[in-house]
């Protein structure tokens, strides 16, 4: 029972950091209008698309995978992405720099200083084909135009939270069908497409969760599902909407018509004398987020 879990000291302050998330929540999100501006673009080349942004993003996925960077950092970069992209008018041509921008802010502000990479292997990895001071100048832009608000609260910490406070609920020989990093794999699919920045971070964090919760069956958590969506102040209607589109995300994910991030190609891509030139603790490849299969 949720209710008896809650009396508990640490689910009182995994509580009580969910209700400051929760308040916290709105100040730091992309424009809705701007969003649905780029969703509504034609592909003309000369603006800025929802397929654009989407392929930007499984770029940056890619390299989160690539570093061995936490899900947290890459859930932040596509919010500064999009945050910028439904502020400001940006050229196709600039998307590559504007990205890696927003990704290397959000490396900085999550990740130990050790495991930051130099700028200029960032962008040798990356391939792309401008310099470290391009890429310096733009992050000055960026951060200006997120008015320097680089703490944002994401969908990653909501999702956190959420599985802290309903895995108390299952007894020890169930816990493991509530696993995390497949929880986190579904959310990283969800980033990669636009549309799911218009949700709100806790609203999605909670669909990708009671998804997770039907699919395994766990009925046991329907009673703490329920608690967390009335103490998120979310309404049936809305949690409806995004669980459908969620779902239909994830099935397209796991077949074949979603192009997962080419990790391949980055192995590739650092070949010998360039891997010497590498700092040797950042040199660590991760494989193919594919969701991970629950045990059964």
């Amino acid at each position: 029972m949720m209710i008896e879990t809650l009396v508990s000291t640490e689910a009182q302050e995994l509580l009580y950091q969910l209700t400051a998330l929760l308040e916290q929540e709105l100040r730091c999100q992309p424009k809705a209008s701007g969003l649905r501006l780029i969703e509504a673009a034609h592909d003309n080349g000369l603006r800025m698309t929802a397929r654009l942004r989407d392929f930007e993003v499984k770029d940056l996925l890619s390299l989160t995978q690539f570093f061995g960077f936490h899900a947290e950092t890459f859930s932040l970069a596509v919010n500064f992405l999009d945050r910028f992209l439904s502020k400001m008018k940006v050229q196709p041509k600039h998307i590559g720099c504007v990205g890696l921008s927003c990704f290397y802010l959000a490396v900085k502000a999550t990740e130990e200083e050790r495991n930051v990479p130099l700028a200029t292997d960032l962008i040798r990895i990356s391939q792309y084909r401008f310099t470290v001071s391009d890429m310096m100048r733009m992050e000055k832009i960026v951060l200006e135009k997120l008015s320097w608000k680089v703490k944002a609260t994401t969908a990653f910490q909501f999702l956190q939270l959420y599985h802290s406070l309903i895995h108390e609920n299952l007894s020890c020989e169930r816990k493991k069908y509530l696993n995390f990093e497949r929880l986190e794999t579904q959310l990283k699919a969800c980033h990669c497409r636009i549309m799911f920045s218009k949700a709100k971070p806790s609203v999605l964090a909670l669909s990708i969760m009671a998804l997770e919760i039907e699919e395994q069956k766990l009925l046991e958590l329907t009673e703490a599902l329920e608690f967390l969506q009335l103490h998120s102040k979310i309404n049936n209607r809305e949690l409806t909407f995004w669980k459908e589109l969620v779902l239909k995300c994830l099935t397209e994910y796991s077949s074949s018509k979603c192009s997962k991030p080419n990790v391949q190609k980055l192995k590739w891509i650092v070949s010998g004398r360039t891997a010497r030139q590498l700092k040797h603790s950042y040199y660590r490849i991760t494989h193919l987020p594919t969701i991970p299969e629950t045990t059964s």
